[in-house]
């Protein structure tokens, strides 16, 4: 597959983006790839298209299946292994989401759960015991309404996200 500008534009800055939000280079670069294909890809085409290592691109799909992002998929005639992402923003951001809530913050609920129940909490300086109170309130707020907007449908997501600029906006006094 040979890349356009934008396309190579593309994919690189999502790469960049990727490593900002900890995720490996390589692993961003080929779901981006797997994005603007919007077909199944076998392992050495993607390896070619990146100019990136048979091996890497091995390991890069397999983090992807893990987070859900890329699924394998079959093609008549060819008995290799092909990878497809969904093309579907909204779906992609749903299994982000619930990805990162599964590594990151649950684990985390759990620990903050744990530190509240513990009998040494009583050692602990009440206000270091209140702030990890209120962050656990916090976080159990925020999954709490992000499980709610995920359950929309995209276009009333949307509408929602509308609604609510508008109504920080008139919070704010500001008309743009």
């Amino acid at each position: 597959m040979n890349l356009t500008p934008v396309s190579e534009k593309f994919i690189l800055h999502w790469g960049e983006m990727g490593s900002r939000w900890g995720v490996n280079r390589t692993v961003a670069q080929i779901h981006a790839l797997l994005f603007l294909a919007g077909k199944p890809m076998a392992a050495d085409e993607i390896a070619e298209t990146l100019s990136v290592a048979r091996s890497n691109v091995s390991t890069s799909l397999k983090e992807l299946q893990a987070w859900r992002l890329v699924r394998v998929a079959h093609t008549i005639g060819d008995r290799r292994d092909h990878f497809q992402t969904s093309t579907d923003v909204w779906e992609l951001f749903r299994l982000i989401v619930e990805g990162r809530r599964q590594r990151e913050i649950d684990p985390t609920l759990t620990v903050l759960r744990d530190c509240l129940m513990s009998p040494e909490l009583t050692q602990e300086p009440k206000e270091s015991a209140q702030r990890i109170k209120e962050t656990m309130e916090f976080l159990e707020t925020l999954t709490t309404w992000a499980d709610e907007m995920l359950r929309l449908k995209p276009e009333t997501l949307m509408k929602a996200l509308g609604i609510g600029a508008r109504i920080s906006r008139t919070v704010r006094g500001s008309k743009t």
